[in-house]
């Protein structure tokens, strides 16, 4: 999922946002010059408005203008510590601040509540997104390698979302709990009445909660999660913490031909094989299953993915393994 442009957030001053709505009403009609001109007008009368700055840092980008689109990023970087539209992200993006910057909790919260309403269908229907059917299809076919029943006591999916992890895997699960950061995704998935919880955290904070509880999950799900994660080794550590000694971990991510951690020109992260073995590892987990799947299209061009499914250490490898 990419950010669905500027919002309509008030500066505070009046007559900036008005020049701001009409700024948007120009970039709508494809009058980007003038858009840029009177968004350059709306932060004179209002410096400090970073939703207008990362507008006209788009609009500079798409008129071909690097340099302004950089300055204007780093205007509303440092007007929004929060980083509620990702400059932070359009600035690595344009080869400028750190490589893979880590998105803040504010973005990513907004970039879902507002996209709640539409996400089933604009995953399934336009983007042919696919992540929970080839995570079950990954799982069953290393439970069935084991020679163990596709069931689990707890399961826990992680950015749950609207359910469309919990809808694949609930008729699974004798326990499903759900979690995501984003308020509006939550009361989604509340609707199909599928979870036996669901809580509105970040992960690596519940993750934490969980394990001082001393919860234990047969198996945990990370659909379509860990694009929007820059580094992997210390929510997968977490989530080994919870695992049940027979637990699995099953996550798919977005790849790249590389090593490391890649911003894509989306605006998610793409993760290296290797880099994935090597954080399986560092976590104390072992490796039953990684393959290449396409989990989605983007402009009708299918996205390079992987699926991984791991199984905690104290598990038999050498029957999970496939």
């Amino acid at each position: 999922m990419t950010d669905t442009g500027p919002l309509l957030v008030s500066s505070g001053d009046l007559i900036a946002d008005r020049r701001y709505q009409w700024a948007l009403n120009l970039a709508a009609r494809s009058d980007f010059s003038g858009a840029a001109d009177v968004l350059e007008q709306t932060v004179e009368l209002a410096p400090r408005f970073a939703t207008a700055w990362c507008a006209l840092g788009t609009i500079r980008d798409r008129l071909g203008d690097r340099a302004g689109a950089i300055a204007a990023f780093e205007e509303a970087r440092d007007a929004d510590p929060e980083d509620y539209h990702g400059a932070r992200l359009q600035l690595a993006r344009l080869g400028a601040g750190e490589a893979a910057p880590a998105m803040t909790e504010t973005y990513v919260r907004r970039l879902f509540d507002q996209y709640a309403a539409r996400y089933d269908a604009a995953l399934t229907e336009h983007l042919r997104y696919r992540g929970p059917e080839i995570l079950r299809d990954a799982v069953a076919a290393v439970m069935r390698a084991a020679g163990r029943p596709m069931r689990f006591g707890a399961v826990l999916d992680l950015g749950c979302g609207t359910g469309l992890g919990g809808a694949a895997f609930c008729p699974f699960a004798d326990r499903l709990v759900g979690v995501d950061l984003a308020p509006a995704m939550i009361a989604q998935a509340a609707v199909k009445d599928l979870y036996d919880r669901l809580v509105g955290a970040e992960i690596a904070d519940f993750l934490a909660a969980e394990a001082t509880a001393a919860a234990h999950y047969q198996l945990v799900l990370a659909a379509d999660v860990f694009v929007y994660v820059n580094d992997l080794a210390p929510v997968i550590a977490a989530i080994a913490r919870v695992l049940a000694p027979d637990g699995l971990l099953a996550c798919t991510v977005e790849t790249h031909s590389g090593d490391g951690i890649k911003l894509l020109p989306t605006l998610r992260f793409a993760h290296g094989e290797a880099y994935l073995r090597a954080v399986i590892a560092q976590a104390g987990l072992k490796l039953c299953k990684l393959s290449q799947a396409s989990l989605r299209t983007e402009k009708g061009v299918p996205v390079a993915g992987l699926v991984l499914v791991a199984c905690s250490r104290s598990a038999s490898a050498a029957t999970l393994m496939t």
